[in-house]
């Protein structure tokens, strides 16, 4: 029987630095039916070069390991570094639209049954994929799990635990829907892709339509995603303490929002 195809949206603006290993562990998901859509935002980093040095090499690179010893010699064994064959479409928008478009520019392209977003900067883990289609395939609308948040070396910083859901507990006390997640496509096209009012809250808001909308969540309990966080040492775009500011003030409206409303019960 074929498998859902999922859609895996890439936005990136000036990260080009860290793509490679974001892409890298999306090829590597144990999850066979995937497509990856890569939106350039009109970065100015080298993120284009970056990508097409990376898509060569995706195709290209073999690898090997010591297979065995002939009685002679140790024999290695050569394979593709990346396995599985995967379809990576990048979008290269000709002028900076900010993060809310430049979603939209991805997920407006998406073809599978199942979709996410994963910014280019953070790390999906081996079954990130995986493990969250096979709650969408026991009747979820929209599943999220836990994850780790990591410095740029890697270093875990912390275990981020997220409560099981309920609409007061993840929507009306705050957002904690977590970045781990993956929802029916079909959810944007029934209440819409992301609201291009909110710049920085944009996922909260579109996913706060979701529930509203009767959308069946629910939490997988696993570590499955880590979120980079760039300290100090990266104050721009998303990053910046304006952004920062702003995140909170538009998450505080869609709280007052959540709080205001009766969504409807699940279908």
């Amino acid at each position: 029987m074929a498998l859902d195809l999922v859609s895996v949206v890439v936005p990136t603006y000036n990260q080009a630095k860290y793509i490679p290993a974001c892409l890298d562990r999306l090829l590597l998901q144990d999850y066979p039916a995937l497509e990856i859509v890569v939106v350039d935002d009109a970065s100015t980093d080298g993120t284009s070069e970056v990508l097409d040095a990376y898509l060569r090499s995706a195709k290209e690179d073999a690898v090997s390991f010591a297979s065995r010893w002939d009685g002679r010699e140790v024999v290695r064994e050569t394979h593709p570094r990346f396995p599985r064959a995967r379809e990576i479409r990048v979008v290269r928008n000709a002028a900076n639209l900010g993060a809310t478009r430049a979603y939209n520019a991805g997920m407006s392209r998406v073809r599978g049954t199942y979709a996410t977003f994963v910014p280019s900067d953070d790390l999906p883990h081996p079954t990130f994929v995986s493990e969250l289609v096979g709650a969408l395939d026991r009747g979820a609308d929209f599943a999220y799990a836990d994850m780790w948040i990591v410095d740029d070396a890697g270093r875990v910083l912390r275990e981020f635990r997220l409560p099981d859901y309920s609409f007061d507990r993840c929507f009306g006390d705050w957002y904690l829907c977590g970045a781990a997640k993956l929802f029916r496509a079909d959810l944007l096209r029934s209440v819409g892709l992301f609201d291009e009012r909110f710049a920085v809250a944009n996922d909260h808001e579109l996913f706060l339509r979701f529930a509203m909308s009767g959308a069946r969540f629910v939490h997988v309990p696993r570590v499955l995603y880590s979120v980079r966080f760039h300290g100090a040492d990266r104050q721009t775009g998303q990053h910046s303490a304006g952004s920062t500011r702003r995140m909170f003030e538009e998450s505080i409206e869609l709280v007052e929002r959540a709080r205001a409303s009766s969504p409807p019960s699940p279908s």
